[in-house]
């Protein structure tokens, strides 16, 4: 395992502990006062762009959205636009991404600042890396994303792994878990794994980790550990 003890990393710790408190406090301050503020029409001709040809190759389509910071209640309006491959609804409102279960093309996604509960969507056929960082996840369930490499769930307030299953996240090859509520790493069974980084948790134990014969990089500054034993 590569050490996590060089101050660069130890900066970059805090400079994520920053960010993940302003997140919270701008939480607390405007949560009383959001209004529904669905995706409209307007919203999404100027957050298009990336013409692309889809299916036979004979249409063409609009492929990346990007509608972060624009105090979203709801993106109902984006189970129409099937073709989209990459989505950025970072730093609004949202509590509810199913309307992105229709977006089977849906390659890339970051919905990081949000107020949501659960990063649960079906299976996504195609998903390579997805950010739910700086929510208010409790859970890791419905997450099974063939092709997922990256997950990003820092920042959350997640006390256990469960629901990561080996055998349908079978590309995940990065997990990132800092800044949450951990105890254990029980539950991270995903034998591809080489990245992890669990820095800023309540972990007590290390266990449960020894079949992650790929691990190259393991990130454990900031938390309460007594024992290695995985």
């Amino acid at each position: 395992f590569e050490s996590d003890q060089d101050d660069l990393e130890k900066e970059d710790d805090e400079k994520e502990t920053e960010e993940w408190k302003d997140y919270r406090k701008e939480g607390e301050e405007y949560s009383e006062e959001w209004m529904l503020n669905p995706l409209t029409e307007d919203m999404m001709k100027e957050g298009l762009s990336l013409l692309c040809k889809t299916g036979n190759g004979l249409a063409h389509a609009y492929v990346k959205l990007e509608v972060k910071e624009r105090d979203l209640t709801d993106i109902y309006l984006l189970r129409s636009y099937i073709h989209l491959r990459y989505v950025d609804v970072s730093e609004n409102h949202l509590t509810d991404l199913s309307p992105l279960n229709n977006l089977t093309h849906l390659l890339w996604l970051k919905a990081d600042g949000n107020n949501l509960w659960s990063a649960h969507l079906n299976e996504l056929p195609y998903l390579q890396i997805a950010s739910f960082a700086y929510n208010q996840i409790t859970d890791t369930e419905g997450i099974s994303h063939p092709r997922l490499g990256s997950l990003d769930l820092k920042g959350n307030r997640i006390r256990r792994v469960t629901g990561l299953d080996p055998q349908k996240l079978i590309s995940l090859h990065t997990l990132e878990l800092r800044g949450n509520q951990l105890e254990s790493t029980l539950g991270i069974n995903l034998p591809k794994l080489k990245n992890l980084f669990l820095a800023q948790n309540m972990l007590k134990k290390v266990e449960g980790l020894e079949h992650l014969s790929n691990l190259t990089t393991l990130h454990l500054r900031d938390n309460q550990i007594e024992t290695l034993s995985g």
